[in-house]
């Protein structure tokens, strides 16, 4: 059943209320993002399968200044998502951003992943996005107005070991999501739609999530917090288009390493991909897991917006203030692509 507040009362400076869906909105980015639409004074439509997590969530909602509507729905499933969508429309009026940020994974080599396991990731994190979108465009595009925003992940751009079934949907979502933008163009809508690739975030996922490694799971240093990923988001949808952001140096580096020294990096992931998932601390795989249900369900907890390593995890990213800001990011791309074209010239010539 969905649960609804009253309007908030507060002034957002004679800014256009917005209306905004959420998926993922329990945890993680997705709940920080939500917040981070909030305090615009958004009307914020927020789905995921917890309860617990999204009553937690709208309460934040509220208190940043939005007004919420929860909506437990499985993205995985095309009719609830669409059903979530109508409703939106019929308690707040058009969606003006749709942001996909809803996933599942399972931490392990790729042959201890049961079949069925890797399916429902799949369905999750890449149909999950499908869903999303064509719930977002039904809606958009008869009145040619509306933003969509997939959340993917640098593993999109470059996959690591131990994360197949989650690197090989972030990977399908960045293709499909570059056919719908070409599809767009070609019919002139002025729809957008955009992603924020991620760095390694300080969520639940890194306690709720499935793994069959012999040490907990954890995010490969740098670690940056979710409101960090919120912020980049949030502006996203307000200056769409072709460009993809990506949140975090290691994770800027990443990308150019991989168009350029692709052999280094495999050989550089297959040594240290690894260790660098793994805490020192045992996980004999016997912890809860919200693969198939959620753990913030009825009767769950709220395991909230940060994971476990606040310790660790960066609140703010200079590079993801550069991506706001084209023109500087592309002056560090240059640099950082001269610099490895230098390298492999080097290494060509001294072989």
């Amino acid at each position: 059943m969905e649960t609804t507040r009253s309007e908030h009362p507060r002034h957002h400076s004679g800014r256009p209320r917005q209306t905004v869906v959420v998926t993922g909105a329990s945890a993680g980015v997705g709940r920080a993002t939500a917040r981070a639409f909030a305090a615009r004074g958004a009307r914020v439509a927020l789905i995921a399968r917890g309860r617990a997590g999204l009553e937690a969530a709208a309460n934040e909602v509220a208190q940043a200044g939005g007004t919420p509507l929860v909506l437990p729905a499985d993205v995985s499933d095309a009719a609830q998502v669409a059903a979530a969508a109508d409703r939106v429309e019929a308690v707040f009026g058009p969606v003006d951003v749709w942001v996909n940020a809803a996933f599942a994974t399972v931490f392990a080599p790729f042959e201890e992943i049961r079949p069925e396991e890797f399916r429902r990731v799949t369905e999750v994190t890449y149909l999950g996005y499908v869903h999303g979108t064509r719930a977002a465009l039904d809606r958009m595009l008869p009145r040619d107005s509306g933003t969509i925003v997939q959340v993917g992940s640098v593993l999109a751009e470059r996959s690591i070991p131990l994360q197949s079934a989650y690197c090989g949907a972030k990977h399908a979502v960045r293709g499909f999501t570059s056919s719908v933008r070409t599809e767009l163009m070609h019919r002139g809508s002025r729809v957008k739609i955009t992603v924020v690739q991620l760095p390694a975030v300080n969520t639940p996922q890194f306690a709720w999530g499935l793994s069959r490694l012999p040490h907990r799971p954890q995010p490969v240093p740098p670690i940056y917090q979710p409101e960090v990923a919120a912020r980049t988001i949030v502006h996203a949808a307000g200056h769409p288009g072709r460009r993809v952001y990506c949140v975090g140096g290691r994770a800027f580096a990443t990308v150019v390493a991989n168009r350029l020294v692709p052999g280094l990096l495999d050989r550089y992931l297959a040594r240290t991909g690894f260790s660098s998932q793994q805490t020192s601390e045992p996980d004999r795989g016997q912890r809860p897991h919200n693969l198939w249900n959620p753990l913030d369900g009825d009767g769950g907890r709220d395991f909230g917006t940060h994971g476990t390593f606040d310790d660790r995890a960066h609140p703010r990213s200079p590079e993801a203030w550069a991506a706001r800001r084209p023109r500087l990011l592309w002056t560090g791309a240059a640099a950082a692509t001269l610099g490895l074209a230098a390298l492999r010239h080097h290494r060509t010539a001294h072989r």
